[in-house]
């Protein structure tokens, strides 16, 4: 049986895990994100987490020689290279990720191959998750920010600038305050996003009047399951918001299965009951049935889907 590496780079955490051609992951380690240390230190710091892994995996009798990487930021794939990324990882836009792997691994450059982090996870959901033995599946994460991927036949669509999957920027009817578009992190602003993540719920409780200390989109859930009105409000309107968005996606794409992952996902039926609902109003007729599915793997989809990439398939550059 192969064996390969599947890396989850975050802007908080990276966490790696040997992953056999079945999909199981067998063991797995996660380390802190050198966020404001640069590209170079990010990939120190990631060669030791997977040599490491490569080791303790030897020790076992397991040999392991390939690695995939599901990375933030927009991730040129043919190229291995980072094209652009959010200043949550500082200096990571530019790096050869790949490349940069390989060398301090002494892996030969076609052994290591990387996507998105979204796509990544959209990967292991159609792989072994929620989507298996599916022919196409629409995944949407719902957590700090908003992100999507298309996986059809088995790859994710990258798009012809790998900027394929931000399903977070487009415009939302409910991103609005009073006529005027919210700001989104991306520069723009009326976006899905602005409305629909997680921080968008509790920028939206502290608009719609709550008072209570709320920290963060967890604490507003706490707050909505104690009846606070404001919270109330604000949890509805993400979750609308959010539904509306995956339903008109659905309608472009028409896939197989939706999955929806994320924290917000993950919040239990004061989110999902609402996001199913207005997901379903906005459907086209012929959609009505269509399996709408909680994500299965967790936070090991991500690392699942990384190693498919050199576990499943011709490498992307050939794909693309």
């Amino acid at each position: 049986m192969m064996y390969a590496i599947g890396v989850d780079l975050g802007g908080t955490k990276t966490a790696a895990g040997v992953v056999s051609a079945d999909g199981s992951v067998l063991f797995s380690e996660t380390i802190p994100t050198l966020n404001r240390d640069g590209g170079g230190a990010i990939l120190d710091a990631t060669a030791a987490l997977v040599s490491g892994l490569i080791s303790r995996a030897d020790a076992a009798g397991i040999a392991v020689d390939r690695v995939g990487v599901g990375s933030a930021g927009v991730i040129d794939a043919s190229r291995g290279v980072v094209v652009s990324a959010t200043d949550a990882i500082r200096g990571w836009a530019g790096t050869e990720l790949t490349a940069g792997l390989a060398s301090r691994l002494e892996l030969p450059p076609s052994s290591v191959e990387a996507v998105n982090d979204v796509h990544a996870h959209a990967l292991g959901e159609a792989w072994t998750g929620a989507a298996a033995g599916t022919a196409s599946s629409l995944l949407v994460a719902f957590g700090t920010g908003v992100g999507g991927s298309f996986v059809l036949d088995g790859e994710p669509v990258l798009g012809h600038r790998y900027v394929g999957g931000h399903v977070g920027h487009f415009a939302s009817p409910y991103a609005f305050d009073g006529g005027i578009p919210l700001p989104c992190v991306c520069g723009g602003s009326g976006h899905v996003e602005a409305i629909a993540s997680g921080p968008a719920v509790r920028e939206a409780y502290l608009r719609f009047g709550g008072q209570a200390p709320a920290t963060d989109a967890r604490a507003v859930f706490a707050l909505a399951a104690n009846g606070d009105a404001a919270a109330v409000r604000a949890v509805g309107v993400a979750a609308a918001a959010a539904g509306q968005a995956v339903g008109g996606l659905a309608n472009i794409l028409d896939p197989e299965v939706v999955v929806v992952s994320g924290g917000l996902a993950d919040a239990g039926p004061s989110w999902w009951e609402p996001m199913e609902r207005s997901l379903r109003a906005e459907l086209l007729p012929a959609l009505s049935d269509l399996p709408v599915l909680p994500a299965a793997l967790g936070n090991a989809a991500a690392l699942v889907g990384a190693a498919s990439l050199v576990l499943t398939s011709a490498p992307i550059l050939q794909r693309n």
